[in-house]
């Protein structure tokens, strides 16, 4: 029987839970891999049934473990994604009555940033793929130019070899981009940004950081100029629970 470490003042269900968390981190667990059922759990911690389903659940919510049904079913480890990171985020930034405005600000502040840890780290063939990415973005069909350009900031900050910014930023594009869902620069402008997508990939390809954070910058500060042209009211509007 393995008793979780609990903190003063945290409950059994979250300290299960912390554990749990703990124990697929030191395995090295895969997305996908089984856990252990709940009957062995229940009696690996020495809990009850509503101790358990407390901690499976707290993880659940954030995306950390899927629970499959079924006789067969149980819990399996989740992906660690930036969508998962974003859904829990937009809790606090509403009861914190953030607003879209604040959210296109750290944006401009990270992506930058960005854009010049690529270039201080850059490896030739993440360059490759981004040039790639770059120079393929579709003017006309909508559905492929919102791909390319969404692959293209997401390569870019992974090449930062940053985790947490990573994430962070991967999960206010996701907020940001599921509340204007389909609003794009519009197709006489695409051309544009695909020549700014090619030129910061070539600044992180020569290694050009300053080149490469300046380019990044005038790039998003492009698109937060046509959002707050095209919706003015955005910008004062508190982000919303998803």
């Amino acid at each position: 029987m393995v008793q979780p470490r609990v903190k003063r003042g945290v409950k059994v269900g979250e300290a299960i839970a912390q554990d749990i968390v703990r124990k697929i981190v030191a395995e090295g667990l895969a997305p996908g891999t089984p856990l252990p059922s709940e009957a062995q759990m229940i009696e690996e911690y020495g809990v009850g049934r509503g101790s358990l389903r407390e901690a499976l659940r707290i993880l659940e919510v954030h995306g950390l473990i899927s629970i499959k049904p079924g006789p067969r079913g149980g819990p399996m480890v989740g992906e660690v994604s930036a969508a998962a990171f974003g859904q829990t985020a937009t809790l606090f930034f509403q009861a914190g009555r953030m607003t879209f405005r604040e959210l296109v600000e750290a944006r401009l502040v990270m992506e930058p940033v960005m854009a010049r840890l690529a270039a201080e780290r850059r490896d030739p063939a993440e360059v490759e793929r981004l040039t790639l990415i770059a120079g393929g973005t579709p003017l006309d069909d909508d559905g492929g130019y919102l791909e390319h350009s969404g692959d293209f900031h997401r390569l870019v900050a992974s090449m930062s070899g940053n985790g947490m910014l990573d994430l962070f930023s991967g999960s206010l594009g996701y907020i940001f981009h599921d509340r204007v869902s389909g609003m794009f620069f519009p197709k006489t402008r695409r051309a544009k940004v695909r020549e700014a997508h090619a030129d910061i990939a070539r600044a992180i390809g020569a290694g050009d950081a300053d080149e490469a954070e300046r380019l990044m910058r005038e790039h998003m500060q492009e698109y937060a100029t046509y959002i707050r042209r095209k919706q003015p009211a955005l910008m004062n509007e508190i982000v919303g629970w998803r």
